[in-house]
């Protein structure tokens, strides 16, 4: 079994941050579908894309909340910044704060994850 952690970084702004959050989702479902460990991430503007896929009239809903079990949060302090603190935790989304406002991956690395930025 593979770790995998799979951090959003992508804005929600364009088309290719569009493609971004795409191809994120398609390889957790890749990797979860093979039964590897997989976490996703959201950090920076990504932290947007949580609010956005909650929404049932999202395109990209069902493909997301399929993933929901492996979704381990966003960051808490980009959350705030980009104003969807409310919307993620209403979403039942957990927000990470674990190294000074934002998610620790260190330990994920220590558990022998492997990253990859989207």
């Amino acid at each position: 079994m593979l770790k995998l952690a799979i951090i959003v970084l992508a804005d929600t702004e364009t088309h290719a941050d569009s493609g971004r959050v795409v191809n994120a989702l398609e390889t957790a479902h890749e990797f979860k579908e093979a039964g590897d460990d997989v976490r996703l991430i959201f950090d920076g503007a990504g932290t947007k894309w949580v609010a956005a896929l909650a929404n049932p009239e999202h395109r990209l809903h069902k493909m997301f909340m399929a993933l929901q079990e492996s979704v381990t949060g966003a960051c808490a302090f980009c959350a705030r910044a980009f104003h969807v603190e409310d919307q993620i935790q209403a979403a039942g989304f957990q927000l990470l704060s674990e190294n000074q406002g934002h998610p620790s991956i260190r330990p994920l690395m220590g558990d022998g994850f492997q990253a990859i930025t989207f």
